[in-house]
């Protein structure tokens, strides 16, 4: 196999799956609908700080749409049988991983962009890192749409994954710095939040929508580091669950 075979074999998969799983309406919808809701829920205690919220939102946007079409979509080709028999093609367990996270890559993307465009509008954002900004969506979407494939080959049934995937989302959510600063936190919280990848994407994101560069080349490399990690992590529970 060449890599020209290796990259035919990925964006085969990615197609596939964009086709079969993601782009459906409700799916879309869902991915959109939920951060927004969730976000109104805390601005009624201050809706002068709702356009604060802006980077976190779209954050969360990435979080959800990856996270959540990932651990359907591998476990339910599970279950079925489909992804045994992607694996008799002549194609690297590396190369199906790929292009099962490209897959949660482009349909988080799309729903990003989207509460990108709808927090530019209605919550006055700005973007003055244009480049600073795009590159840290992608990293965001990219380490989460891992993490969602790294639950998946890790349980059997779709529930499964959903559950626990909520055990890493919600506490991304309220520790993140999304509602509340991290400074603001109890320290043993504080050190918690450092732990989770979603906390460098939101330092970032605000820092390319005020200006503010800060810390923003280290959480560039943090969240290389992350994608770097559970993409060989999901890489290796996928092949150890083929040899059980």
């Amino acid at each position: 196999m060449t890599i020209y075979d290796e990259l035919e074999g990925i964006l085969a998969i990615l197609e596939k799956d964009l086709r079969a799983y993601y782009f459906k309406p409700p799916n879309i919808s869902w991915g959109i609908l939920f951060p927004i809701v969730l976000a109104l829920s805390f601005s009624l205690r201050n809706p002068e700080g709702l356009g604060e919220l802006a980077p976190g939102l779209i954050a969360m946007t990435a979080l959800f749409g990856t996270t959540s079409m990932e651990a359907i979509v591998i476990t339910f080709e599970k279950r079925v049988g489909a992804l045994e028999r992607l694996q008799l093609a002549p194609i690297a367990d590396v190369s199906i991983i790929i292009g099962k996270v490209l897959g949660g890559t482009v349909f988080g993307l799309i729903i990003s962009l989207v509460m990108t465009a709808l927090v530019t509008v209605f919550l006055g954002a700005e973007i003055t890192n244009l480049s600073l900004f795009i590159l840290t969506l992608l990293l965001t979407l990219i380490v989460h749409s891992a993490l969602g494939a790294l639950v998946a080959v890790s349980v059997k049934e779709v529930f499964e994954a959903q559950t626990l995937s909520n055990y890493f989302r919600f506490p991304m959510i309220f520790l993140c710095g999304i509602f509340l600063p991290l400074d603001e936190m109890p320290i043993v919280l504080q050190y918690l939040a450092r732990l989770l990848p979603l906390t460098y994407s939101v330092d970032t994101l605000s820092a390319s929508m005020s200006g503010y560069s800060g810390s923003s080349l280290l959480n560039i490399l943090i969240l290389i580091t992350y994608c770097i990690i559970l993409l060989i992590t999901s890489v290796l529970f996928f092949r150890k669950n083929n040899d059980n």
